[in-house]
């Protein structure tokens, strides 16, 4: 169907304007079409807190009905992580969830869930685009609705050492920027019996999130940081993004914590617990990870941007931990998905059974693996693909930049200028938005600003 494009992960657009009613169904009908070749018979469907979110998933749900299949919609608003928990706890064939993520509050979205209860993968979404076009079904068909809250809590106690969550003394903020995570954590903490200190910021939903974008990144978090200003270990903020699959952490002092060093601590912790696998992680991930899986004698893999690749490489088995540098991380034991509540837990975890916060942990990995991590990342939005085109197009040939010189280049996904073993710039269009993304990561915070600034009059902005 001419307009509706599947990006990194799911189809995503602006309400009212190409995320319309008409089009939701058009994509249903597409997804049941699908379900139904692959002897699909359940499916069930979640939303987030966007504006008409629950509307929206209402109007799929109906489809995926009239096409003859069991459909079971949330009762409320859930993460992201809780609807593809639903699909295997449910034993369902597959999964719908109507969000736009980290997108600013004028998405919305439609995301895809296997009957594993990771994101769709290409392969999957191939299939469902070339279905796009069929005239949607109607009818009066029964709809379910389910509420997986305790199985969902029952799962994360078997993932977390709860003895010594419980060792914790210090505080523990939650941002959930008024999204889907909002109250979840909290939740948490009472049904597993923890007397933690859980202070909740954003903790009722806003369509608007408050005013930011819903995306756990510095810019978004001025909130969260300002309050963490006046903190004293043992303190730590986690952030989610508008579904809760993503996550970010503010340190005590405020400080930003970004998800790079989150999926080295994420993965010394695991290893630290006895578990081993791969490593995967996106194109645009730091090398510190590298670098510790290395230390550690890991395999690493390393993919194109996106969880769904990340995806492919879980269901393959073996794998310990996958991450992207928007702050979605995938665990050993949990689905082959992303989830910020969980993540969230760990981090915690990882601070109690070391006694360490986690700026004191990510700087040991720092001095194990002899590498200095500073990172930063630059959204361009410009007016059209085809400026973005005409921006990747000067980027092409690569010359010396804030005095780093160009050792090589790598184009798995956008292309990367690599500066020898010392960092490395990547400039990349986005999957989702009408967005040039510049990514850098150098030894040293000054050098990461200055090769930004020059990256940015490069591309003619």
């Amino acid at each position: 169907m001419a307009g509706i494009k599947f990006g990194t992960d799911g189809w995503r657009a602006i309400i009212g304007d190409q995320f319309t009613f008409d089009n939701v169904a058009s994509v249903a009908q597409a997804y049941a079409e699908y379900l139904l070749l692959q002897q699909g018979k359940k499916v069930v469907v979640g939303y987030d807190t966007r504006f008409m979110a629950g509307r929206f998933a209402r109007r799929a749900a109906e489809v995926l009905a009239a096409n003859g299949l069991e459909v079971h919609l949330a009762k409320s608003f859930v993460p992201t992580p809780v609807l593809s928990f639903a699909v295997t706890h449910l034993q369902a064939d597959g999964g719908v969830m109507i969000t736009a993520s980290h997108n600013p509050a004028e998405y919305l979205g439609f995301k895809i869930k296997g009957r594993y209860g990771g994101a769709a993968t290409p392969a999957m979404i191939a299939e469902v685009e070339h279905r796009l076009g069929a005239r949607p079904r109607w009818g009066e068909a029964p709809i379910h609705s389910f509420d997986v809250r305790k199985a969902y809590y029952d799962f994360l106690t078997s993932q977390l050492d709860i003895e010594a969550l419980k060792a914790y003394d210090g505080v523990i903020y939650h941002d959930s920027l008024g999204g889907a995570g909002a109250g979840w954590l909290a939740g948490f903490v009472k049904h597993a019996g923890l007397e933690l200190e859980l202070r909740e910021l954003h903790a009722v939903p806003d369509p608007m999130f408050y005013g930011v974008h819903p995306e756990p990144i510095p810019q978004n978090q001025f909130a969260i940081m300002t309050v963490l200003r006046a903190e004293e270990d043992p303190t730590f903020a986690v952030v989610n993004d508008g579904d809760a699959d993503r996550i970010g952490a503010v340190l005590a002092g405020g400080g930003n914590f970004n998800s790079h060093q989150i999926f080295a601590v994420l993965l010394n912790h695991l290893h630290s617990k006895g578990l081993t696998g791969r490593v995967v992680k996106t194109f645009s991930t730091s090398r510190i990870v590298d670098k510790l899986a290395q230390k550690l004698g890991l395999e690493l893999v390393v993919t194109p941007i996106g969880f769904k690749y990340i995806t492919d490489e879980m269901l393959k088995g073996g794998v310990l931990i996958g991450g992207e540098e928007s702050g979605g991380i995938g665990v050993a034991g949990h689905l082959p998905e992303r989830d910020g509540l969980l993540n969230a837990l760990l981090l915690l975890e990882s601070v109690v059974r070391t006694g360490k916060s986690l700026g004191q942990q990510f700087a040991e990995i720092e001095a194990e693996v002899g590498f200095k991590h500073a990172y930063d990342r630059m959204d361009l939005q410009l007016p059209s693909m085809e400026h973005i085109q005409a921006a990747m197009a000067r980027v092409q040939n690569p010359q010396t930049i804030a005095g780093l010189e160009v050792s090589g280049t790598e184009n798995l996904d956008g292309i990367k200028w690599i500066f020898g073993e010392t960092g490395w710039l990547l400039f990349r269009a986005s999957g989702t938005e009408p967005v040039l993304r510049i990514y850098c990561e150098a030894q040293a915070e000054k050098t990461v600003k200055s090769a930004l600034a020059e990256a940015k009059k490069l591309v003619g902005v």
